[in-house]
């Protein structure tokens, strides 16, 4: 030992620190043992303690169990049971509902101390909170969705896996170094069917989430995840992908060790996997970190989760400045699984319990199992050039457009909101020709029955789209857009008109309706919208007159020919017709004057009998048409049939009727039980309108009849009666007056 002090004592640090091919010259640390080794010179000096090394943690237990679910390789698994229960979180939309069940609790402890019975309060109180709680989660909001996707104690990859699989085997490390907790892989079996498992891994409490990461990916776990792919592809066996992460993990470090290309390289080869691919977003999907194991035939999400590329915190805080703005810009994203799939994003949504999934993990994992079965049998039918296809078209076909189709180069080069927009009629072009459409009304009415060519089709749907665009934004203006989307989905789903809707529902479309009108005054395109209304009111007026008009010109060509055909097809007046013509071709004549003046004669008397017939027929469609004399100097044997002009008693007739329509809408406006009547008798007919039976078809002749007997009694109490009397007294309009009375 002395010499060893001395043969260092002499020597300087860097010949004792020398190394060569057979190791360190001088003495070696191990005889040094636990000694402090202290090496002196003039201006140097080395110190080193040697640590006794850490022994190897040994993951299995000294006595396996060999019973133990899924084999002792079950043992290598960092996912063990939890030691305590994970403490209970309330979001903050269900407080009311957790205030709810602490009353319940109450009342639950104040009978075990009492001895007294609430049963009927408790199961009062138990429907109460059950009714909300379903009608809380029937109407969630994209933001209270978000929510529930980061509930904590929201079930994970794992705890679904081990639900659903009858063996499961985890497979580590991306055979570069490296393992990462965030993406956990293995093969596992459904139902004897073998499924490589790629799943991104959240924590159950903070422990786990910082070994986890919070379930954001490094490059290592896309790689590991890349190397599982490449490995079901060769020996074929279908994938299964859970998402659920918040994206990749954006850290400096992960960036140099390329985050980029490794997820690139994940895009590029599942697409060119020639085994079925399945991906469901069980939680969060962030991104390009769900991408990187999202690119899949199928992608199918639990009702509650959403996908997303941006958080709506994030979107919030790029566009508004603050990340308040949060519940908006979830809104807007279109992020839940019912929005994706209206998009064609998603092929399925998985049902989840009421409450969330985690307050049924085991039910919801039954489900995902469900769904896996289902679309593999689907996707397993498929041939590898099938599936490729099919994988391609599914992504090809996102988004809204159309190939080979020109566009406008003055649109293309220009291409701003308001060009997308519907285009708007401008105040002063519209008031003009909704006068000019008046004038044409008016001389219609002036000149003949036939209706002039009105073009307001294309002007009234115009209107109806501006009209439309104007609600939704006095809808917008008014934050009742929401309540008004719920209304509408409870109404499709209820499959029925208004009329036979549920009274519950009815009542809150007339509340919604209500505070709609009342809040319609203060929206700031409330002027506009009045004057919109006004045109299309007053287009809408002038086409359905020159609708009718068009009705009633048709209709009366219609009546005339078949009069014209009734009196040409009378038995006797052909007879006639025949006999004058036998004898006119019994006849030598050359001119009229060469007939005698007894065939002239009948000739005369059978064009007046048809020109009587005709007469006949055009007074009765109510034309008061006169047969004037034929002067006896007229060389030929010819009619003259004049129509007189309106005198004074038709103008009173007319004036009466007007007279009664106005008394017969006083009537109806200002009497509450004729309104009333009205009312119920719109309901029967559309009671009746698909299957009506006889009891219905009388209660509709009853109102009926009682609403024209209310109208009667006015109508005679009026006064209106002594001038109609009047009018029928005199005998030389007798046609008018009965006119009058088939209208009445």
């Amino acid at each position: 030992m002395a010499a060893s002090s001395a043969s260092l004592a002499g020597a300087s640090a860097s010949d004792l620190l020398r190394s060569s091919t057979s190791g360190f010259n001088g003495v070696p640390l191990r005889s040094l043992g636990k000694g402090r080794l202290v090496l002196k010179s003039r201006d140097f000096s080395v110190a080193a303690r040697l640590r006794k090394p850490k022994k190897f943690d040994n993951p299995w237990p000294a006595n396996p169990d060999p019973n133990v679910k899924g084999g002792v390789l079950s043992y290598l698994a960092r996912f063990k049971p939890l030691e305590e229960k994970p403490r209970r979180v309330i979001l903050d939309f269900e407080k009311p509902l957790a205030d709810m069940q602490k009353k319940i609790n109450d009342i639950q402890n104040m009978a075990n101390e009492t001895g007294l019975d609430f049963t009927d309060q408790i199961q009062l109180l138990e429907t109460k909170h059950k009714q909300a709680l379903k009608d809380l989660y029937k109407h969630l909001t994209p933001i209270q969705r978000v929510k529930i996707a980061r509930h904590p104690n929201r079930p994970t990859f794992l705890d679904h896996l081990y639900n659903i699989t009858e063996k499961f085997m985890e497979i580590h490390g991306d055979r570069l170094g490296y393992d990462d907790p965030a993406i956990t892989t293995g093969i596992g079996m459904i139902d004897g069917r073998r499924y490589m498992f790629i799943g991104q891994q959240k924590g159950r409490n903070t422990k786990e989430n910082i070994q986890c990461n919070f379930g954001m990916s490094t490059p290592h776990g896309y790689r590991k995840a890349l190397r599982m792919m490449r490995y079901a592809d060769h020996h074929g066996f279908p994938i299964v992908t859970f998402i659920d992460t918040p994206g990749a993990y954006a850290d400096l470090e992960s960036e140099h060790k390329g985050q980029g290309e490794a997820i690139a390289q994940n895009l590029r080869t599942m697409f060119g996997l020639k085994v079925p691919v399945l991906s469901i977003v069980i939680g969060e999907g962030g991104s390009g970190g769900a991408l990187g194991i999202g690119c899949a035939n199928k992608l199918l999400m639990l009702e509650n989760a959403v996908f997303y590329v941006a958080s709506p915190e994030a979107c919030a805080a790029i566009l508004w400045k603050n990340s308040k703005a949060a519940p908006e810009a979830a809104e807007n994203l279109r992020i839940t699984a019912p929005e994706l799939c209206k998009l064609d994003v998603v092929d399925g949504i998985i049902p989840e319990p009421i409450g969330g999934a985690h307050s049924d993990p085991e039910w919801t994992s039954q489900q995902i199992k469900k769904a896996i079965n289902e679309t593999m049998d689907e996707l397993t039918k498929m041939s590898a050039e099938e599936l490729l296809e099919h994988r391609r078209l599914k992504f090809r076909k996102i988004g809204q457009f159309q190939e080979g189709i020109p566009i406008d180069p003055i649109r293309k080069v220009k291409m701003k909101k308001k060009d997308l927009s519907i285009a708007k009629i401008p105040d002063a072009e519209l008031e003009v020709e909704v006068e000019k459409l008046k004038k044409q009304i008016l001389e219609a009415k002036k000149s003949s029955p036939i209706p002039p060519k009105l073009e307001l089709d294309e002007m009234l749907k115009q209107l109806e789209r501006e009209i439309n665009q104007e609600y939704s934004e006095a809808i917008k203006a008014a934050g009742l857009t929401e309540r008004l989307s719920q209304l509408q989905e409870e109404a499709s789903e209820a499959n029925a008109d208004y009329e036979s809707l549920d009274p519950s529902l009815k009542d809150k479309v007339e509340k919604l309706r209500v505070e709609f009108e009342k809040q319609l005054r203060a929206s700031p395109n409330y002027v506009k919208l009045q004057k919109n209304l006004k045109y299309f009111n007053e287009l809408s007026e002038a086409k359905r007159l020159s609708d009718v008009s068009k009705e009633n010109t048709v209709l009366f060509e219609q009546e005339l020919k078949m009069k014209v055909d009734q009196i040409l097809s009378d038995p006797r007046l052909r007879e006639e017709f025949e006999a004058l013509k036998a004898e006119l071709t019994g006849v030598d004549a050359s001119s009229e004057s060469d007939l005698d003046e007894e065939l002239k004669k009948k000739i005369i008397d059978f064009k007046k009998e048809l020109d009587s017939q005709m007469v006949n027929a055009l007074q009765s469609m109510g034309f008061n048409i006169a047969l004037e004399e034929e002067d006896n100097t007229d060389q030929g044997i010819g009619f003259n049939i004049a129509l007189k002009e309106e005198d004074n008693t038709d103008q009173g007739i007319i004036e009466l009727n007007e007279e009664i329509g106005k008394q017969i809408d006083s009537l109806v406006n200002s009497s509450d039980d004729i309104k009333s009547k009205i009312q119920q008798l719109k309901l029967e007919v559309a009671k009746a309108r698909n299957s009506p039976t006889s009891e219905s078809k009388s209660r509709i002749e009853a109102l009926v009849q009682q609403i024209k007997q209310d109208l009667v009694e006015g109508i005679e109490s009026s006064g209106l009666k002594e001038q109609y009397e009047h009018l029928l007294s005199d005998g030389s309009f007798d046609s008018a007056a009965n006119r009058l009375t088939e209208e009445e």
